[in-house]
């Protein structure tokens, strides 16, 4: 998530962002939480299967598995960092140019042609899903790096992301799981709106893919990225929303259902991919609360960030370029969103 490919400093912001003691349905994360651990170390110590990096990994469901993709392989480690220190366009097949079939409006994201399963659980249900940034962005750096305003100050429109040391970039992997993970929604019943499928120049800003969201009256939203911290540094983590209030930025009305739908999400990530919660961001709980992001400071719908791993540790890119890991990934997500919008 962070812009271009240099490490950022860690953030150790607390989980509500204002001062107290843990919320009732923090310490129902942490719980669950352990007790995904708990299940994580039983598989490694029954001799689990093993994903590229040597950690354990969950099995995905044979459901899950016939619902969705295999996906495109990575990128070969012995890929070529880019010289500029920016994320160089996806390559054929790694899953960052837009798929067939969906169709845009302006404002409106990116829909579905493929209509949701009629009988499904989340029938009724819309999901807007934010692929985050655009593996176009470092051609189109003035159009990005303007200011727009986010409410409580103002930030760049868009930024370029990470990429791992092999050049595996953020935008690309973003897109991949959002594929992913719309496949596996779709056949739940659930509308699916993406804030764009690779089909744009670049972009969209931060505060449009906040607008996207909110006309789409999405009853749940997630923006997908990768972090780009320290190596050493590991794991997941979901970003909340703070409580803020200033200009066109009012959080009070989704903080509580926003958080709800964190706790869900980061409890099935630990289950399904086997990863454990970052060990720099949130204290173990695999939660994190910003008031900076426009587009979780904008939004009028329950939404979180997902950082799926950091890309500049090794062990945490070797998963991350895998695609059988990533389809772990989008399956982690969606459950947790299943698991919010049906209570």
């Amino acid at each position: 998530m962070s812009k271009g490919s240099f490490p950022r400093a860690p953030r150790r912001a607390g989980l509500s962002g204002r001062a107290g003691g843990p919320t009732p349905l923090i310490v129902a994360l942490v719980a669950l939480v352990a007790a995904g651990l708990v299940g994580w170390l039983l598989w490694d110590a029954s001799g689990g299967a093993a994903d590229g990096a040597g950690h354990p990994v969950a099995a995905t469901s044979a459901a899950a598995k016939a619902a969705s993709p295999s996906g495109p392989s990575a990128p070969s480690a012995a890929a070529s960092r880019p010289a500029s220190g920016r994320p160089s366009p996806a390559r054929s097949g790694d899953g960052g140019t837009a798929s067939p079939g969906p169709s845009a409006g302006a404002g409106a994201g990116v829909t579905d042609d493929e209509a949701p399963r009629a009988d499904g659980p989340l029938k009724g249900k819309v999901v807007l899903v934010d692929p985050g940034h655009n593996i176009r962005n470092s051609e189109h750096t003035a159009e990005i790096d303007r200011s727009v305003d986010i409410g409580t100050g103002r930030k760049e429109c868009d930024t370029t992301g990470t990429s791992t040391d092999a050049g595996y970039a953020e935008a690309a992997f973003s897109l991949d799981v959002a594929h992913r993970l719309r496949t596996i929604l779709r056949n739940q019943g659930a509308k699916v709106v993406f804030t764009h499928d690779g089909e744009r120049p670049y972009g969209p800003c931060v505060t449009e893919r906040a607008a996207i969201g909110n006309k789409a009256h999405a009853d749940a939203a997630v923006s997908i990225h990768a972090d780009g911290s320290a190596v050493g540094n590991r794991g997941f983590h979901v970003i909340l929303p703070a409580l803020v209030k200033g200009g066109a930025a009012d959080t009070a009305p989704i903080v509580g259902p926003s958080k709800e739908l964190g706790a869900r999400i980061a409890g099935n990530f630990v289950r399904v991919t086997g990863s454990a919660p970052s060990n720099y961001i949130g204290g173990g709980t695999g939660l994190d609360t910003r008031g900076d992001l426009g587009g979780l400071n904008l939004s009028t719908v329950p939404k979180v960030f997902i950082e799926c791993g950091n890309m500049r540790d090794p062990q945490d890119a070797g998963l991350l370029t895998d695609p059988a890991w990533r389809e772990k990934a989008a399956q982690g997500i969606a459950d947790g969103i299943t698991d919010f919008l049906r209570g």
